[in-house]
């Protein structure tokens, strides 16, 4: 015999929130101290990394000072440096780059300087 299918339907509200929030702590009962750690992991990263919006943003901002308190200046300050450092490279690896692209735009002019002599 099929087992009789129950709706959310068949609750007030009250009682289906009463036995949402059991659910809730029954789970949480029943998940093992790894899992708490993964789930609670994943939770805070979807909220501070899938940010949408100005509104978001700027939450997800006010928790991460809450939580650094006042060391959030400082480590905003130490990233600040050493992405600059990591910028300086790459500005001068582009510049390094582009030198050697005119180098090479000067020694194919030259070639062709010297081919139309050749002729």
């Amino acid at each position: 015999m099929k087992k009789k299918s129950i709706s959310y339907k068949l609750l007030s509200k009250k009682e289906l929130q009463h036995l949402k929030e059991y659910y809730v702590e029954e789970k949480v009962k029943s998940m093992s101290q790894e899992e708490l750690k993964e789930f609670v992991k994943e939770n805070i990263d979807h909220q501070i990394n899938q940010t949408i919006g100005e509104e978001e943003e700027r939450e997800a901002w006010r928790e991460m000072e809450n939580f650094f308190s006042d060391s959030f200046d400082r480590l905003i300050d130490e990233i600040k440096k050493k992405y600059a450092v990591i910028q300086e490279n790459n500005n001068s690896d582009k510049t390094e780059y582009e030198e050697r692209l005119e180098i090479i735009d000067q020694l194919k002019a030259e070639d062709e300087k010297k081919d139309m002599w050749e002729d």
